[in-house]
Order: C-alpha cells, then sequence, then structure tokens
C-alpha cells in the first residue's frame, strides 16, 4: 500500500470503518451495518474505489467478493498523522507532541502510557536509553 493514501469520503469512511470493524466482509453485510439504506450495488461500487485507492482488497468465494482491509487502521492513521506532522510541523513529532501537551489534549496518565510504550519501542530495537 501506498505510503499517500488519497482521503477518503463519508461514505468511503464509513465502509472502510465497516471493514476494519468486521472484516472480511461482503458487501451484502456492509449494507446491512451501514448507517443509510443503500442499494448493493452502490455499496460494490465504494468497496471497488476502496480498493483503487488502496484501502481495501478482496478474494472471492464462489462468486462473492469478500473485503478486508489492506492495512490495519492503526497502521492508515499513523500515515495519516505522518502526512499532517510533515505538512505543519516540517516533520517535528516532538513539536506536535508538545502542542498537544501544551492545549491540554494528553493527560498525565496518557502521557506516562505513552513514554512507557516509547521505552518499549526503543528496548525491543536495542537502542539506549538517552
Amino acid at each position: 500500500m501506498d505510503d499517500r493514501l488519497p482521503e477518503l469520503g463519508d461514505l468511503e469512511h464509513e465502509v472502510m470503518q465497516l471493514v476494519w470493524a468486521h472484516g472480511p466482509v461482503t458487501a451484502e453485510i456492509v449494507r446491512e451495518k451501514l448507517s443509510r439504506r443503500l442499494k448493493e450495488s452502490t455499496v460494490r461500487t465504494v468497496l471497488r474505489r476502496l480498493e483503487e485507492k488502496g484501502y481495501a482488497r478482496h478474494t472471492v468465494d464462489g462468486r462473492t467478493y469478500v473485503y478486508h482491509a489492506a492495512e490495519e487502521r492503526a497502521r492508515v492513521a499513523a500515515k495519516a498523522v505522518q502526512r499532517i506532522v510533515d505538512w505543519f510541523c516540517n516533520g517535528s513529532m516532538e513539536e506536535v507532541l508538545v502542542g498537544m501537551v501544551d492545549n491540554a489534549m494528553l493527560d498525565q496518565q496518557q502521557l506516562r502510557t505513552l513514554a512507557d510504550q516509547v521505552a518499549k519501542a526503543k528496548k525491543a530495537r536495542g537502542v539506549k536509553k538517552e
């Protein structure tokens, strides 16, 4: 999957959330779970567009297309955040995190959890403490 995924429309976003939450899924399953009533052909079109954009893939079971996410939701979200960091903060994740702390978007517990995850990731990669 390309690191520069195209943006999603509202319906595409809703469908992709269903694929992540309930995948693998058929167009019929997606249609049943959508917040609005759509024809199955419309849902199939949206799923095909999601494939073209690199968000979903399909396999064939008999004559039925079964869709699954091309990548995990967290990985796609991380790529989107990286684009924002690159665009607004010249690639400085530190600037983003400091901004989030300064604007009270992260509480003390979230900061501790984040620090623990960073330490764990460094340890797994064999990076020494600074």
